[in-house]
């Protein structure tokens, strides 16, 4: 009995806090770029590390010599259990700063 009153009391109490908008309004609109997963872009210009922490995970060195590196950025998407879908991002680095970049899609396995 006293944990049924308890749990009333509790529920009563979370629905009083909260915040809940009036009948018939829209709730305001989020820009397009909130709701992507990575909402800080890649820009011109951008050193390594800086490029790094945009995409949330590590560079991996592919060649070119110091200032002038092509970097590579595995970006694992998810994808169905049995196929996992992962897109490579090659950033080209020109005077230790992002010029460009390029997504491969990886190989086309059903033409193989």
């Amino acid at each position: 009995m006293m944990r049924a009153i308890f749990a009333a009391g509790a529920m009563a109490a979370l629905l009083s806090a909260a915040q809940a908008e009036p009948f018939g309004t829209v709730p305001p609109r989020q820009p397009f770029v909130t709701t992507l997963s990575n909402n800080t872009p890649l820009a011109f210009g951008m050193d390594a590390e800086q490029t790094a922490r945009a995409l949330g995970q590590p560079l991996q060195y592919v060649r070119g010599p110091p200032g002038n590196e092509i970097y590579l950025a595995l970006r694992n998407i998810g994808g169905s259990g049995l196929i996992p879908y992962r897109h490579r991002l090659f950033l080209q680095f020109r005077h230790g700063r992002l010029a460009g970049w390029k997504e491969d899609y990886g190989e086309n396995w059903m033409w193989e």
